[in-house]
């Protein structure tokens, strides 16, 4: 079902619905103790991670929360967890007037029908500096509790900044990720990385260079101005230039293939379904497909 603008904006509106917040300052590792929720042992990879290196990813699956999470979900119980992450994210940052656009494998999945792909565990998202040092300055180990459909007490989430994101440059390749949004209930979380501009890019005459500490590369005409559209049901932001950062980052053929992980892209549903057989190999000339229409709200 396709959602009218003022719909959608009632949606957003919804997942805004009974936040509260407190927030706790944190200038060292947030260790197991200061967060944990329910869990009796920590599960983070922090005992056999290097000294300096900030977020312990779990020793079961680089895309959970040790503190949080004892297992990996189930794919059928993943993504909504994955889309209320999203969404909740999303309405926060609208909500505290933080600027953020969407990138990579979940931009990838605003491609083709505006939602998260179903074989993901992971969400990115980037920032700006001035946005990263508002969150580190203002929200760091700030938590927010949310009421949701269906979901009984609501869940919680965690901002947490990583106190190196003040070290621009990519040698830091221990602390590429600058913040997370963390559910502190299943351990997923969202990848938040700051765009940097690269003084030493535009030193040599590029103009507009940027980079990322995961060694990514743009120029600011590449991103800015952000385009407005929608996902997962609620506003986002993302580049300006998407069509061509997904084709240099995935290649032409991850904005054509429509069998991918098992599953097929259903153009009539406009859903990425499971494939009966399994073992089929995919296609190797698959219809292309148009650029996606972005709503404007």
């Amino acid at each position: 079902m396709i959602l009218d603008t003022a719909a959608k904006l009632c949606l957003a509106v919804l997942f805004l619905l009974s936040l509260s917040h407190h927030q706790i300052f944190a200038r060292g590792d947030a260790d197991f103790l200061d967060v944990r929720t329910n869990l009796d042992r920590d599960r983070s990879g922090k005992r056999g991670d290097p000294k300096d290196k900030y977020f312990h990813e779990s020793v079961f699956h680089p895309h959970y929360d040790g503190r949080f999470a004892a297992t990996q979900l189930g794919k059928e119980d993943r993504l909504p967890h994955l889309t209320a992450l999203m969404q909740t994210f999303l309405a926060t940052m609208a909500d505290i007037g933080a600027e953020t656009w969407i990138m990579h494998g979940t931009l990838l999945g605003w491609w083709w029908n505006q939602k998260i792909l179903p074989w993901d565990s992971d969400i990115d998202v980037q920032v700006s500096e001035r946005t990263i040092a508002f969150l580190a300055k203002f929200y760091n180990m700030t938590e927010y509790h949310f009421r949701l459909p269906g979901v009984k007490n609501g869940r919680t989430y965690l901002l947490e900044v990583n106190p190196h994101y003040t070290i621009r440059g990519i040698e830091d390749k221990l602390n590429v990720i600058d913040a997370r949004w963390i559910d502190t209930e299943t351990g997923l979380f969202i990848d938040i990385s700051t765009v940097r501009a690269n003084y030493t890019a535009r030193a040599e005459g590029i103009e507009g260079a940027l980079m990322c500490k995961d060694k990514h590369h743009y120029l600011e005409r590449d991103i800015f101005p952000l385009r407005d559209s929608f996902f997962e049901g609620i506003h986002v932001k993302i580049p300006f230039e998407y069509a061509s950062l997904l084709e240099e980052e995935y290649g032409k053929k991850a904005l054509t293939l429509t069998t991918y992980e098992h599953h097929k892209f259903n153009t009539t549903s406009k859903l990425w379904e499971p494939m009966k057989n399994i073992g089929r190999p995919a296609r190797k000339r698959p219809p292309s497909r148009r650029p996606p229409s972005i709503p404007v709200p």
